[in-house]
């Protein structure tokens, strides 16, 4: 990950980086083989930034980190889930406009 506003979101810090987070989370679930994934990755970069102090954007590779995905019954990728609080308040599937991504960052942080 090329952003240093991106965090990597592993099985390991999951629970510090995500359920323990006072900010809210969007955790972008995505595959290296994933072309939308690929796709939405500059996307993601763009709100790492726009974010930056008021909400955590993070990556989580599906492939090197099944534990989290699977708990949370993620069946396609890319997938986005807003966590606030450590309870996901948001869910978005595919590659998704940067506004409507946005919005709901934003809703959380309300």
């Amino acid at each position: 990950m090329a952003n240093a506003n991106v965090v990597e979101i592993t099985d390991a810090n999951w629970q510090n980086e995500v359920l323990a987070s006072d900010k809210p989370v969007l955790v972008d679930f995505w595959a290296e083989w994933c072309a939308p994934c690929r796709a939405l990755g500059p996307t993601i970069d763009r709100l790492a930034d726009r974010f930056v102090g008021q909400a955590k954007i993070g990556k989580m590779d599906i492939d090197k980190n099944p534990g989290a995905p699977g708990g949370l019954g993620i069946m396609a990728i890319p997938t986005l889930i807003i966590f606030k609080g450590g309870k996901p308040v948001a869910r978005l599937q595919g590659a998704q406009p940067e506004d409507a991504i946005a919005t709901a960052i934003q809703k959380a942080m309300a």
